[in-house]
């Protein structure tokens, strides 16, 4: 007979967040440009998006580029552009088939006319899968965020659709970009690095953190595993304690 440990162990984390790093570095080790880096990472996304849906994790978010990526040298950027397109061209509709919801995340109003097109229509294609979704987080940033959705709650407030009294946890989480979107319950970062670089702050006050030695294009079904296996090692108490524990 199984124990509850047992059954835990066999159940993958509803939430499944990624902190994608490494492509640079895996270039540089090659004597390769960063672009050759960037494009093997779209073939680790590919993988993992695969690997998650036949694990069962309900919701998998990627960082893809963050707002402070913005910064990076132009060419670079438009490097990363181009990849993007040519993701949300060749790889929207597999993931169709495959009954995976496509969402994207961020401050959009710095992406180009065409690439939000093609994300709108992404998103309206995929709208009614219901095997996993999908959570690209583009131009994003927490910090700003949440500023975003404090600017909204002070806006109802001053127009008197909000009471300032009812402003609590849950009127500021339905303000998010992911507000329709369950918190993480683990987050992946990549490469070795061990921060989480303004990614989900709000969202992931209970999330576990697992950091890998893997440089992203590196990154296989066989990793994921080995955090969700960590994930399981973990005791969540959310806050709280239990006997013995301080």
């Amino acid at each position: 007979m199984r124990d509850a440990d047992d059954n835990r162990s066999n159940t993958a984390p509803a939430h499944v967040a990624i902190i994608m790093d490494g492509n640079g570095r895996w270039a540089k080790a090659r004597g390769l440009p960063r672009t050759a880096g960037h494009k093997k990472g779209v073939d680790a996304v590919r993988r993992t998006v695969e690997a998650a849906r036949e694990l069962g994790i309900g919701t998998l978010t990627i960082f893809s580029f963050s707002s402070e990526n913005w910064r990076r040298p132009e060419e670079e950027i438009s490097d990363l552009m181009g990849l993007l397109r040519f993701y949300l061209r060749s790889e929207v509709a597999e993931l169709h088939r495959a009954g995976i919801r496509l969402r994207v995340i961020g401050d959009r109003n710095r992406l180009s006319d065409d690439i939000n097109r093609l994300i709108d229509n992404a998103e309206g294609l995929t709208r009614d899968n219901r095997v996993m979704t999908l959570v690209v987080a583009l131009s994003y940033g927490s910090r700003l965020e949440i500023v975003h959705a404090a600017r909204r709650l002070a806006e109802e407030a001053a127009a008197g659709r909000l009471s300032p009294d009812a402003i609590d946890e849950d009127a500021l989480s339905a303000r998010l970009y992911t507000a329709d979107i369950p918190d993480p319950d683990l987050i992946i970062r990549t490469s070795g690095e061990k921060r989480i670089s303004n990614f989900l702050l709000w969202q992931a006050a209970y999330a576990e953190l697992v950091f890998v030695d893997t440089l992203w294009p590196d990154f296989t079904k066989r990793d994921l595993e080995a955090a969700i296996e960590e994930f399981h090692r973990r005791e969540r108490r959310f806050g709280a304690t239990t006997a013995g524990s301080r």
